[in-house]
């Protein structure tokens, strides 16, 4: 089964079992600005999820791209992001995120055709990763078994109401946020579970004392909602 288009680059690994054993579940992970597919390795490393059996873990690269916020400079990213303008709004690269969002829907579609059914993909990012999460992770024609949003935002969020997924509706959502996070605020992140909450989905909120990164004790909540869901 090839990648999907838009000449991304993937790393995957099986954890709980054989390599070469059909997965129980995959976890498609969405890395943060100017990082790779790597970047969330360690994290998976750190989890036991031998419970669920063999989980495959896919950590695509996100194309290569001039971002304006940090000077037109390219780096890996799933959409450019604009500084704020004179009044402190936010303007949003739209065609960027729908790029995104289809490779996104390819990676879950490619797990499906692999074996593993829609209702044992979980999605989950970082950053910009957790802001194509929620982005994607609530458009997706399937039934997902939950998206894992982590110190990020919910993009074009007035446009989410009449864009959600019937299908996909209510899924279970981990969210969490660092409490000093000085690159995307809390309040941003609650921000996003409050939109998420208000059209019906269950989310399991958490904030820890961190800045832009994950800790142990995020890890350790994150391992046990994953069990809870893949079990």
């Amino acid at each position: 089964m090839n990648p999907p288009s838009h000449s991304i680059e993937l790393l995957e690994f099986t954890t709980g079992g054989d390599a070469g054993a059909q997965p129980a579940a995959s976890i498609i992970v969405l890395h943060g600005l100017g990082a790779d597919g790597s970047d969330f390795v360690p994290v998976a490393e750190a989890m036991d999820l031998s419970a669920v059996g063999p989980v495959r873990f896919v950590f695509p690269s996100a194309p290569v791209r001039p971002v304006t916020i940090n000077g037109g400079h390219e780096m890996r990213a799933w959409y450019d992001i604009y500084p704020p303008g004179p009044d402190g709004g936010r303007r949003e690269d739209e065609p960027g995120l729908r790029e995104s969002q289809g490779i996104v829907q390819q990676l879950i579609d490619r797990e499906v055709q692999r074996g593993v059914p829609a209702g044992r993909v979980v999605l989950m990012g970082f950053s910009q990763g957790c802001a194509m999460t929620l982005l994607a992770g609530l458009r997706v024609p399937q039934r997902l078994a939950g998206l894992v949003a982590l110190s990020g935002y919910l993009p074009l969020a007035l446009q989410t109401g009449a864009e959600i997924s019937d299908a996909n509706h209510g899924v279970p959502v981990f969210m969490a946020h660092g409490d000093h996070d000085d690159v995307v605020v809390v309040e941003r992140g609650e921000g996003a579970r409050d939109v998420v909450q208000a059209l019906g989905y269950p989310v399991d909120w958490h904030h820890y004392p961190m800045a832009h990164e994950v800790c142990m004790e995020e890890i350790a909540d994150l391992n046990a909602w994953l069990v809870r869901q893949l079990s």
